[in-house]
């Protein structure tokens, strides 16, 4: 059934959505680099967490190559396996709606994001394969933008449960948390998860996404205060928000006032000295 009365031609062209081109590319480099990685891994086991893994003690030896090997490197074949799937069947759709390149900057974002949450919150002995802050930044910018859409997810991998994304989300978080808490030593994959899902998560809001979070409703009534306080005239300034503090100061002395009172009476003289030059 056609849904327009627009006739076809020899010229027109059948629709079909853009296809993912970035998270192919993606993909493609990391089944190559996962390949790779067996190679080395066969030839010199340490040579990979020794020099391609990021750690404190690459970073304190001026290893800088470890920023870009380390989201290269997956743990074993099922957290490379679960990544990609991950990657592929969230992926397409994250790109197919903020756009190429927005996916690019998401995913990469994850990634070095990912990278300092693990040196700020593991210890230093602890060596980072960092492959999942990327997707757990595409994972969480998914849930994000599509929060109440239900998903079939398998409880304990046996027990079919339909749960909405958010929910996944939230609790992919808690379990991410209990392995940050328990697991601190030796070579890690998990620990890029938190910094990946803060990174998704800022990414999608910076982009119209979700709703109103806490940090955007302060930074919003920060904004409508200076804004009322601006559009005041000075007497008014002075009669609804001075006033009070000097009577405050008159009974309390002048320690008594908060910072931001400091910062009040600062702007009073502002506008005083305004007032006075016109």
């Amino acid at each position: 059934m056609r849904l327009s009365r627009r006739k076809a031609s020899l010229f027109t062209r059948p629709w079909s959505p853009s296809q993912p081109v970035v998270l192919f590319a993606l993909i493609g480099v990391h089944v190559a680099a996962f390949v790779a990685q067996l190679i080395v891994s066969a030839w010199d086991p340490g040579f990979i967490t020794e020099y391609l893994g990021l750690s404190d003690h690459g970073v304190s030896q001026a290893y800088a190559w470890q920023f870009f090997t380390a989201p290269l490197l997956h743990s074993n074949i099922w957290h490379f396996v679960g990544n990609m799937v991950v990657l592929y069947f969230l992926g397409r759709d994250v790109e197919g709606i903020i756009g190429r390149r927005q996916f690019l900057f998401l995913y990469f974002f994850g990634l070095f994001a990912g990278e300092l949450g693990h040196l700020f919150l593991m210890p230093r002995e602890s060596i980072l394969f960092a492959a999942s802050g990327g997707v757990a930044a595409v994972f969480i910018a998914y849930a994000t933008i599509l929060p109440e859409l239900e998903i079939t997810a398998l409880l304990l991998f046996m027990v079919p449960v339909r749960l909405k994304m958010r929910r996944i989300a939230q609790i992919s978080l808690v379990l991410a948390i209990g392995l940050l808490i328990f697991d601190r030593s030796g070579t890690v994959a998990h620990s890029a998860f938190i910094g990946g899902a803060a990174a998704g998560w800022l990414y999608a809001h910076l982009l119209g996404f979700g709703g109103i979070s806490f940090l955007q409703r302060i930074l919003h009534q920060h904004r409508a205060e200076i804004e009322r306080l601006r559009a005041m005239s000075a007497e008014q300034f002075i009669a609804e928000e001075i006033d009070p503090l000097l009577d405050k100061i008159s009974k309390r002395g002048l320690a008594s006032l908060s910072r931001r009172e400091r910062q009040l009476l600062a702007r009073a003289r502002e506008k005083m000295l305004a007032r006075s030059d016109t």
